[in-house]
């Protein structure tokens, strides 16, 4: 019989004396909640005396949103685990330490980030951060390079592969990224002010043909281990540091994906800026330093990616000459597609951003919402054939314009 059972404060506090050569035996430990996630519990357990703390993340047997009618399995525990001590080991600086687990409980120790700030609810306070593209850019390309064919031996892959089969949480991400917001679906969530825009999407065959595509490569293109939720509520930061988090969704998919959920979600908070910023000039610096920082990220991935291909590619037809650069146009092709299935899924689908849902003038926040799906679509359509991330930018900047922004 499984021990599991939801921790109280009590119990975290318990579980956290029981962690190894961290807290002193007699320590006075002070433990609070702090998640406001959806599918976890998350407390924080310190000793203010010795100015030390951790975390304990505990799975939840289904989504908080949804309620028990949506179980979930509480393998993903483990799974996540997996990965952040994989992560952890490819990029240390980026990724929080783990102290340890228990598979039955759902729990995972790790790092206390307090010092951080979540990712989104700065960009939301207009805050800028000028090491955030190489630091992401590497760790994308640094953890999917090396739990791909070409940086890992391809049998060691397939066993690793197998420890990530994640059907609970790669079900969540088909429905609400690449099926329901392309039809009337129950779990679709959307004011009624964009309704017609919505319904537009239900009926836009060529989009639908586009993302049936991405879909595919999501369900059976098992490159790399992926993140497979790398929004910005998902990344710590400081000016100086970069932390990423909460891979629950891990498994094995396209490169592309990870990369598409930076981009989607910093062109969220780009259609969001006209409901932030108090004057067109510092809606300009936003905007500008939110695109600027697009291409930054694809460029750090992409030299990254070329540099451990060239230095450490262990898959002899990796040298075939044009095979490197035929791939990574492939990467950034899915990746400009995925940016936009993400984009759209946060307007119409069952969990929005702050970014766009907390501005609080109503019209501004419509505005965004309709310049965020007008990037989406664009996205989606142009991706196959986009030559370079600069396209991008540039159909960013066509639906802004739209607003009568001045970007």
């Amino acid at each position: 019989m499984s021990s599991y059972r939801p921790f109280s404060l009590e119990d975290a506090t318990a579980y956290a004396k029981s962690i190894p050569d961290f807290f002193a035996a007699d320590a006075a430990l002070s433990c609070e909640e702090i998640g406001d996630g959806n599918l976890n519990l998350v407390f924080r357990v310190a000793d203010p005396q010795q100015n030390k703390s951790l975390i304990i993340k505990q799975a939840l047997p289904y989504a908080k949103v949804v309620g028990e009618s949506w179980p979930l399995s509480l393998d993903r525990a483990r799974i996540e685990r997996n990965a952040l001590e994989i992560q952890h080991r490819l990029c240390p600086d980026l990724v929080p330490a783990i102290y340890g687990g228990d598979d039955e409980l759902a729990i995972t120790v790790m790092e206390d980030l307090s010092g951080y700030t979540i990712m989104r609810q700065g960009l939301i306070a207009g805050n800028t951060y000028d090491h955030f593209a190489e630091h992401i850019g590497r760790f994308i390309a640094t953890t999917l390079f090396y739990t791909s064919d070409l940086g890992m031996n391809q049998q060691e892959k397939k066993l690793q592969s197998a420890k990530f089969i994640n059907p609970d949480l790669c079900k969540i991400t088909e429905d609400l990224i690449f099926e329901d917001p392309y039809r009337d679906a129950a779990n679709n969530s959307f004011t009624e002010d964009i309704r017609a825009e919505a319904e537009m999407l239900w009926q836009d065959h060529a989009l639908h043909l586009e993302v049936a595509l991405l879909r595919e490569k999501f369900l059976t293109q098992g490159q790399a281990l992926l993140h497979g939720d790398l929004h910005t509520g998902s990344i710590f930061i400081t000016p100086e540091s970069t932390k990423v988090i909460d891979p629950e969704f891990a498994y094995y998919g396209p490169i592309g994906f990870d990369i598409g959920a930076v981009i989607a979600n910093l062109l969220l908070n780009y259609a969001a800026q006209p409901g932030w910023s108090s004057s067109d000039e510092v809606l300009q610096e936003r905007r500008s330093w939110l695109l600027t920082t697009i291409v930054g990220v694809w460029n750090h991935f992409e030299l990254n990616f070329r540099k451990f291909w060239d230095t450490d590619g262990i898959d002899i037809m990796s040298k075939t000459p044009g095979y490197q650069d035929l791939y990574i146009d492939q990467i950034r092709k899915d990746a400009i597609g995925f940016a936009g299935c993400k984009v759209i899924r946060r307007i119409v689908g069952l969990s929005h951003v702050a970014d766009i849902d907390t501005i609080e003038d109503e019209l501004s926040r419509r505005q965004a919402k309709i310049t965020a799906l007008e990037i989406g679509k664009r996205l989606i359509k142009g991706g196959r054939s986009a030559a370079s991330i600069a396209e991008v930018i540039e159909w960013a900047k066509a639906a802004a314009a739209k607003e009568g922004a001045n970007v």
